[in-house]
């Protein structure tokens, strides 16, 4: 999850290759690698031609055709498939084709000869009509309209779950970190109560380097550990006020993304340890919330970001909730192409992006209620079919495999990439490093590349190599409240110690500057981000989404060659997991 930035990418590599011009002749034809390798070889319609690098003599040339890449982002994006939701029957089409596109480039199925990885979900639709959160004040029942200033759901496994008269508690960012001294819910017990909280973590509101990570996200701001943490504490139900700053993104995507089926991976508890009613209010409705409490909402945020804050009851208030949900255990899949190395095909190259979306909605007569998500992740998809390709032509084969991974239900929680990290069907330990693709925004050619958690992996010099290039520099994260290193696929894997660098492609275009990429990104997430409006077009400029995977599959052809193992830098927190898992 992650709109302000225009790919999130996980990067390794070392070797520098010399690519050739397209054109339409050369898109079957297997060239030389490192030094030479192909364009997309997919069909195009008569008259089309790849689109190469408009500039400096001595850049490279563009390896991944613009046309090609417009193909695969229109089909994924098309209405057929109903905005992809897992375990839909538009979700399994997509599936299916991208597992065909596999087999037509050239790549074998990954999962014991098959292109799929079954991913056992659970599917929880609220029943709306009959499920209520309240909350009252004195008795009298406070007005927060269902959509436009609150929404819930469950993650436990149980069709019929309420509450009755549940006091209410404000515990400030609702988190407990031993190693930063803090701890919201210093001594209260919340079992059986309501905990009301503020997303993102104090260092944000202080923009303190010495509180948390400063400005930066750490994990503890983000929604999954909030949710996770109340659910730890015995708490009935856990509510977060979005605000849009330290959130990162509107209040439309909350609603959008939280309505309708929601999916969860199976698990053998049930989600006994989650809170029976999560959810979300508007920042209108908390200002209304405390002051009928006879609080002040302003005031009890700023004192939240204070050391040695403790929980505030809001006395007056009680809560109540009925969560009646529709719930059905299904399968989704992961789609997944491999290429075999020629000299250690035990040994891995991963590119990740995750296909699905969000699905259609209910809507009146006349309004589009498909999520296509052409740009979140038909883009990424496109992206590393594209590079599959490159390798699939290159004319000497890779040393190493080449693993094309396409996951399922990322929109639902990271679900798809957590499964495949918790039940790989390659050791873990052999996957020399990742490139995950999620989101490339349409807007051109960069000239900077920003990396996400900067400072995290050797695989930054890397990139920086290939970067330089195409004339691009590495920035660090212009947005690190945002959070977004813990918001695409790479962490799961990050987490299990896998190298992983998280980049973004910057935002200092080179027609338009950094006003211009700003202003692009701001308006993609406003108006585009998780909304039926993130369609695909055929104005869109591809250019920088060509460029940016040409990159890509030069990183990835440097980590395919024998020998090169990238690890994270010393003192990261994920680099005793890697050497660990190396030792083994």
């Amino acid at each position: 999850m992650k709109p302000t930035h225009i790919f999130k990418a996980l990067l390794t590599g070392t070797s520098i290759l010399t690519l050739v011009a397209c054109s339409p002749q050369a898109e079957t034809t297997k060239v030389e690698a490192p030094k030479t390798s192909a364009p997309d070889p997919t069909p195009l319609p008569h008259g089309e031609t790849p689109t190469g690098i408009i500039g400096e003599a001595s850049s490279p040339t563009i390896v991944i055709a613009e046309n090609a890449l417009g193909r695969r982002i229109a089909e994924l994006a098309d209405d057929k498939y109903e905005g992809r939701a897992p375990t839909t029957p538009g979700g399994i089409a997509a599936g299916q084709w991208i597992a065909d596109e596999m087999s037509r480039i050239g790549l074998q199925g990954a999962v014991d000869g098959s292109y799929f990885e079954k991913v056992p979900l659970v599917e929880a639709t609220l029943d709306e009509a009959n499920s209520s959160f309240e909350m009252t004040a004195g008795g009298d029942e406070l007005s927060i309209p269902m959509g436009t200033d609150k929404i819930f759901w469950t993650k436990r496994i149980d069709e019929n779950l309420s509450f009755d008269a549940s006091d209410v508690v404000f515990v400030g960012y609702g988190v407990i970190a031993p190693e930063y001294g803090w701890d919201d819910y210093a001594g209260i017990d919340v079992t059986g109560k309501t905990v009301v909280m503020l997303i993102n973590d104090p260092g944000f509101a202080t923009h303190d380097a010495e509180l948390f990570n400063g400005k930066a996200m750490t994990y503890y701001g983000r929604w999954t550990y909030k949710f996770e943490e109340a659910g730890r504490q015995g708490a009935a139900a856990a509510i977060i006020v979005h605000e849009t700053a330290p959130a990162s993104y509107p209040w439309e995507v909350v609603s959008g993304s939280w309505a309708g089926a929601q999916y969860d991976l199976e698990r053998p508890d049930g989600g006994a340890n989650r809170t029976k009613l999560e959810g979300w209010i508007s920042h209108d409705a908390a200002q209304k919330l405390f002051a009928a409490s006879g609080k002040d909402y302003e005031a009890l945020k700023s004192s939240a970001a204070e050391k040695g804050f403790t929980p505030v009851p809001l006395h007056n208030l009680q809560a109540s909730g009925v969560v009646k949900t529709n719930i059905k255990n299904l399968v989704s899949r992961n789609v997944a192409g491999v290429l075999p190395g020629a000299k250690t095909p035990d040994e891995y190259v991963l590119y990740m992006g995750h296909w699905d979306h969000l699905g259609k909605r209910d809507v009146p007569e006349g309004e589009d209620g498909i999520y296509n998500g052409a740009v979140d992740n038909a883009t990424g998809v496109a992206a590393i079919l594209g590079i599959a390709d490159a390798f699939v032509h290159q004319e000497t084969p890779p040393d190493r495999s080449i693993l094309f991974l396409a996951v399922t239900a990322e929109e639902s929680g990271l679900l798809g990439s957590a499964y495949f990290a918790e039940d790989p069907f390659v050791p873990l330990k052999n996957i020399v490093g990742g490139i995950n693709i999620d989101a490339i925004l349409p807007m051109g050619r960069t000239k900077d590349i920003e990396v996400v958690g900067f400072g995290a992996s050797q695989m930054e010099d890397i990139l920086k190599e290939k970067a330089a290039r195409y004339g691009k520099h590495l920035v660090p994260d212009q947005t690190p409240e945002a959070g977004h290193f813990y918001r695409s696929d790479h962490i799961s894997l990050a987490k299990k110690g896998v190298p992983m660098i998280y980049g973004a492609g910057g935002s200092n275009l080179r027609d338009g500057g950094t006003p211009a990429g700003e202003a692009f990104a701001e308006s993609y997430t406003a108006d585009r981000y998780h909304k039926p409006a993130d369609e695909y077009s055929n104005d869109w400029n591809l250019s920088g989404i060509a460029e940016d995977a040409s990159i890509l599959y030069e990183v990835g052809e440097a980590m395919s060659h024998d020998g090169v193992w990238p690890n994270w830098y010393d003192g990261n927190e994920f680099r005793s997991l890697r050497d660990k898992m190396r030792e083994e």
